[in-house]
Formats: structure tokens, sequence, C-alpha cells
């Protein structure tokens, strides 16, 4: 067995023992064993973390880990831009092995940015290599992960069935969960395209298959008019909507449609700084929170936008503060007296819900004995951090990427003492670079400095 004591840390745990002002936290093995003031444990690595705050792992709940290598190539492109540069165009570029470094050096840098969990929305993979090589850029670090398994979606040429058309192919579903069944870091789900863009066939197929393999159901809502415009009624009729359908974004829908969805227990991710980015409308948090329910966050796109999950939880956090101080004034003519939306609910978004949406929260999103050792150690000792009044706030509105000291996953150090713990990665750059560089030469998009 291996123990780790970490010692004299502020902990805020997210759940329900409530937040150490200075405790310690062990770890045996790939759990947490105990978190009190005190913990004796003389057989234990001492990690002494004074001047530091101890959160729960991050989770990343939605985001297209294969665009890494077209980082900042789509940072002012709306919505139909990126559907006609990105999915018509570079998706098509892409061999097994650019979806590999991509991959890998994404989920590198979601750890080394506090993200212990990521939802790998992974939807431009024509063949079982290309899932494979991506699963294996996963794996290579560590992560924990849920891959999504989605389907590309380029333009259809001439005679060929469009995307929208296609069910998903269950059979290529069914050989990842066989090859990955039981590993302790990996699960497999599904990235379905939905009634927003696909016929009625389509989903109705999807969303039984979901059902039938015990798998989330994850859908982008949104962008444009539903091709199945009474999909979500037909959908609900058959009986498909529940707890195990994840809709990212979400915008199009009513407030009728997004009640009822609450009922069902349907779960919700938002990307709040891309959607504002692209033109897909304001978040839905605001909208979630009047049915009694919270967002998950993600950071949806590295080719738009940094990857750090702390920026999303302030981006999200501001945007609707602003919604709710507008709505107040034009109503009463002057600035409300408090705050709508605590930072400590912020932070929850990208833990505890986030973990919600996985359905893993017995394992992960909080501090708590018997769950899953995964936590981020922020230096709260930076001078960006001082002083430190409120912990909670220090970490949702000052930390960066600069504060986060270590990392753990299931008990094993991912990051340590502000190094991430993976080796010489100037071949793996290298291997990046070429990749992206291919990729936008290829479609005819020069670099511009």
């Amino acid at each position: 067995m291996t123990r780790t004591l970490i010692r004299h840390a502020t902990i805020l745990t997210m759940d329900t023992q409530g937040d150490l002002a200075q405790g310690d936290l062990l770890v045996e093995d790939d759990r947490i064993a105990a978190i009190a003031p005190t913990v004796a444990a003389d057989d234990a690595e001492v990690i002494d973390a004074t001047g530091c705050i101890v959160i729960p792992g991050l989770v990343n709940a939605h985001m297209h880990t294969w665009q890494t290598a077209l980082r900042s190539a789509a940072s002012n492109w709306t919505l139909l831009e990126y559907f006609q540069k990105m999915h018509a165009g570079l998706a098509t570029a892409f061999g097994a092995q650019d979806l590999f470094i991509a991959t890998r050096m994404g989920a590198l840098n979601q750890l080394n940015c506090g993200t212990t969990t990521l939802a790998d929305w992974c939807h431009n993979n024509p063949t079982p290599e290309h899932n494979d090589a991506a699963i294996e850029g996963l794996l290579s670090t560590g992560i924990r992960a849920a891959f999504f398994h989605g389907t590309p979606k380029p333009d259809p040429k001439p005679g060929q069935i469009p995307f929208w058309e296609v069910p998903h192919p269950r059979a290529e579903v069914e050989r990842l969960l066989k090859a990955h069944q039981g590993h302790p870091l990996l699960s497999i789900q599904a990235a379905v395209l939905g009634p927003q863009y696909s016929t009625l066939a389509v989903a109705l197929h999807d969303f039984r298959m979901a059902r039938e393999l015990g798998l989330i159901a994850s859908l982008h809502q949104g962008g444009g008019a539903a091709r199945t415009p009474d999909g979500w009624q037909r959908l609900e009729a058959e009986g498909l909507l529940g707890p195990n359908v994840n809709i990212v974004h979400g915008h199009a829908l009513d407030d009728d449609q997004l009640q009822r969805f609450c009922e069902l227990g349907m779960s919700f991710s938002s990307a709040a700084e891309s959607e504002m980015s692209q033109g897909h409308g304001h978040p839905l948090t605001g909208r979630l929170r009047r049915f009694g329910r919270a967002p998950s966050l993600g950071v949806d796109l590295e080719s738009v936008l940094s990857g750090e999950m702390l920026t999303q939880a302030r981006v999200a956090l501001g945007i609707q503060r602003s919604l709710d101080n507008v709505a107040y004034r034009e109503t009463h003519g002057t600035i409300p007296p408090t705050s709508t939306i605590t930072a400590r609910e912020a932070l929850s978004w990208v833990t505890v819900e986030g973990a919600r949406m996985l359905q893993q929260l017995d394992r992960i999103g909080t501090l708590a004995a018997g769950k899953q050792a995964d936590l981020v150690v922020i230096r709260a000792s930076d001078l960006n951090m001082q002083p430190v009044h409120d912990a909670v706030s220090s970490v949702v509105f000052q930390t960066s990427l600069a504060n986060i000291d270590s990392v753990m996953v299931a008990g094993k150090w991912k990051k340590r003492a502000g190094r991430l713990l993976a080796g010489d990665l100037s071949g793996d750059l290298q291997k990046l670079r070429a990749s992206g560089e291919k990729i936008t030469r290829a479609m005819g998009l020069a670099g511009r400095a």
C-alpha cells in the first residue's frame, strides 16, 4: 500500500463534511482515506502544503480534444464559419496519428491546468484506427477520461448519404466497450447527433442504442433550425429521455422544454466562453437555476480558446451575474443589493456538476473518505493570490495555471511542485506542430502572425 499525507492545507472538500481552514488529507493507494484537522500516518510520504489550497480535481465536461493541434486557428470564427471550415474542411485532413498526438497533448494540458477528468467528445473519427489512436492518446497520460464516441460531419459528396441520415455505428461502440471494459480510468460513452442534427430515424436509433448499452448519450443542441423539429417530443413518447441524456449548449430549447428535461433528470453542459464567442447565445446557467438545476462546464474548443477550467468557471459566473444585474436594473432602476451567484456555486460547476453529468459523483467531484484521490494543490502563497480572505473566491477569481502546484489522479501525482510529470515533451510538441501545419496547409489556411 502506498500512502501520501498532505498536511497543513486549506481543504475545500465541496462535500457535506465542509471545508477545513487547515487540515490534513491522507491518500491510501487510489483512494482518500481520511480528511481531518490532524491525521496521523507515520509511514506515509508527507507533503507539506502550508500556504496551499486543496480542491477536488476539476472536471472538463465537454471538449473536442482532437483539435489541440489547431489552437488559435478558429478563434475569430462564428459557429457557421466553424461548421464549414472545421467539419467540412480541416477535419477531413486528419489521419489517425493526428488524433493521437492532439488527444495526448490536449489531455496533458488538462492535467497541467488542474483537470483530472476529461470528457473527450471525439467526432472526427472516420475509422476504428482513429478511435484507437484517440483512446491511446488519453491512456498515455493517466488522466481520468470519458471517451464520447462521435461521428464525423463532412459535407456529403454527390451520391453520398449525408451524415445526418447515418445511424451511429453500434458495432464500433460495442468493440470499444469490449476492448476497454473495466478500465479504472476510462469509460466509453456516445456522442450522438440528436434531433437537432439528424433525421428522426437516426435519433431514435441512436438513443435506443445508448439506452440498451447503458451509455450516456451526449448531443449538441442549437446552432440553427433542427432537422427534426418535433424530435424531442417523439423521443420522449418512446421513453428514451432520462438521466442518461446530456445536452451540450441547449440554446434552442424553450423554457417549457427545459423545465420538462430537468424533470426527466437530463443533464446539461455549457461551454460559456465558446458559446459567447461563436454566437450560440447566452449560456443556460440562469435558466437552469430557475428550475433548481446547474450546468457542468467544458472548454469545448482549444482551437478557439484556453484549456483552463477555472477560466471557464470564472467566465460562466461573470456572464450570468451580468445578465442578472442587468435584469434587476431594468426592473428596479438600481444596482442589485447583492450578487445572485456565489463563487462556491461556480466552483461546483467544474467539480460536482461535472462528476454528476458523468454519473460518477460517487467516485469523484468532491473530497471525501472512500472516494478516488483526484485532487489539485493550489499554491496560494504566490503574489497573485495573497492575501487569501475567502479561499473559494481566491480559487475561482485569482487562480491561474501559474498557481497549479500539484495534480493527483487516483492517488498518483501527475504534476508535482509546478512540474508536469510527463517526461521530455519536446518531441511530442514537435509532432503536434507538424500535425497542425500539415492539416492547415492541406486546407489552404496558412498561419498568421
